[in-house]
């Protein structure tokens, strides 16, 4: 057996444990689904990781060193978020000076204004009003008719002709996230968060994008390419791993690649573009030593319109919990990548738009199909 195989045997073993004992689950989508695992504990995984670690190259070795880094922050190692970040995401956490904060935010304003919506505390909330809200039993057949019409567009810029079937689920659960997608194989599943979910038409199109033809569409097509060749990544995708940087980066920007002038799905991608940056500057901040109070007063200052209640725990979150210290970076990092490709000359759009649907594809290989591009992740502070 494969050290590539032998380690995905390992992480399907410790994803049966967290999911057997109420802990986050590992494995988010199954490229190659089929196998299953007893559990094994922690320990135990990391314990063998290692001894796969010696012989692992490429890819693989780079996957195991995320995992083993995750790992010991489960067991309450905490390194600095820079290295954490390097270790888990591959790319850098140094976050975005003023002045590019400030160009974003530009961006955002005019973007805003071509839709009527002025900048300041009122913002956020006359740009839903302008995006037309749903009741929630309506989002998902406004879900499936945006995926009808936006398909063709992606399936044409991608190369892409993976199938795969989606299932849209209701829940209620106790936690802050709206919406999650997850599956194996060609099965892609959405699960809407019915205590947190909002939706309108506009946003309708943009979760079209993002969830189904971004993460769905893409899962299942990494997911054909694994089946028919013997591909030299690990065929497990974990949001703690690797490849995230592409996967929500190009998700959330879609928008701009696609349908640039539709004034009022761009507005609403220049707006998230701007809240991810700030958000990431306090990502550095609170993993520095500030205090949350301090943070939350930097965010509000930015975002007249936050009024940080549920955003403190996001903040808390960001500096404790293991996994999202590490996954809400990709975010920040990934959207300021893609805003910059999709200004980028056509070659390299195209280059990296076919290649995401064909492998997944870490920050060093996104550097590789675009020398051009920004550092991923930020640039050091003078």
């Amino acid at each position: 057996m494969s050290v590539r195989d032998e380690t995905e045997r390992v992480l399907r073993a410790w994803d049966a444990f967290e999911r057997a004992s109420g802990g986050e689950p590992v494995i988010d989508f199954d490229c190659r689904p089929g196998e299953r695992a007893a559990p094994l504990d922690r320990a135990e995984v990391r314990r063998r990781l290692r001894a796969l670690r010696a012989d692992a190259e490429g890819e693989v070795a780079e996957r195991i060193d995320a995992d083993l880094a995750y790992l010991d922050a489960l067991h309450g190692e905490r390194p600095p978020l820079d290295a954490y970040v390097r270790a888990t995401q591959g790319c850098v956490a140094h976050g975005w000076d003023d002045d590019r904060l400030d160009a974003v935010r530009r961006q955002a304003e005019s973007a805003l204004e071509k839709v009527g919506v002025a900048w300041g505390p009122a913002a956020h909330r006359e740009l839903r009003a302008l995006e037309e809200p749903l009741d929630v039993l309506a989002a998902p057949g406004a879900i499936r008719d945006a995926v009808a019409e936006l398909e063709p567009l992606v399936r044409a810029a991608t190369g892409s002709t993976a199938d795969y079937r989606l299932s849209i689920e209701a829940v209620a659960v106790d936690a802050y996230w709206a919406y999650w997608l997850d599956g194996a194989g060609r099965d892609v599943r959405l699960r809407l968060n019915l205590p947190q979910v909002e939706f309108t038409r506009v946003g309708a199109r943009q979760f079209a994008l993002h969830e189904v033809l971004g993460h769905g569409l893409q899962s299942a097509s990494l997911s054909e390419r694994a089946g028919t060749e013997d591909v030299p990544w690990v065929r497990l995708l974990s949001v703690h791993a690797l490849y995230q940087v592409t996967l929500e980066g190009l998700a959330q920007a879609w928008p701009l690649f696609l349908l640039p002038d539709d004034a009022p799905l761009v507005a609403r991608v220049r707006f998230d573009h701007y809240v991810q940056l700030v958000r990431a500057r306090a990502h550095v901040q609170v993993n520095s030593g500030m205090s949350i109070d301090d943070v939350a007063d930097g965010m509000r200052a930015r975002l007249p319109w936050w009024d940080g209640k549920a955003g403190r725990n996001v903040i808390r979150d960001r500096r404790d919990n293991p996994q999202l210290r590490s996954y809400l970076w990709v975010y920040p990092a990934g959207m300021e990548w893609f805003a910059h490709l999709a200004e980028a000359n056509e070659e390299s759009r195209n280059n990296v738009l076919k290649a995401a649907y064909q492998r997944p594809l870490t920050p060093r290989a996104l550097r590789t199909l675009w020398p051009g591009g920004p550092d991923i992740g930020g640039t050091p502070a003078p």
